[in-house]
């Protein structure tokens, strides 16, 4: 009887298995753009990919915190200025709201 070898066990390296390297693969390859194209030039792909682990984790999460930070306060600028609000242009009979032109200025082109 041939006595089985522990390295022969279903999980691969450190718990790694097959099933789960192209889900890795991607959200590897997903971060490295995402840092890539955010990080507006300041990093290429080659840098990116051998930068350590927990570097990269650190770039990409404060990357992330700045964007989502810039997204609220242009939410909020948009908010307070009344920007955000969209006017309708049908009524409720869905006939047409023209706003009233303004007069047009007189140009001289002298």
């Amino acid at each position: 009887m041939r006595k089985e070898d522990p390295s022969q066990l279903l999980l691969t390296f450190f718990g790694l298995r097959i099933e789960d390297v192209p889900l890795f693969r991607i959200n590897l390859f997903r971060q490295i753009h995402e840092i890539i194209f955010h990080g507006k030039g300041g990093y290429d792909w080659d840098t990116v990919y051998h930068m350590p682990i927990w570097l990269r984790q650190f770039t990409f999460k404060s990357i992330k915190e700045f964007y989502e930070e810039e997204a609220h306060q242009i939410k909020e600028s948009k908010n307070k200025s009344g920007k955000g609000k969209t006017t309708n242009l049908l009524n409720k009979d869905g006939k047409l709201n023209i706003p009233n032109p303004t007069s047009p200025k007189k140009v001289s082109y002298k």
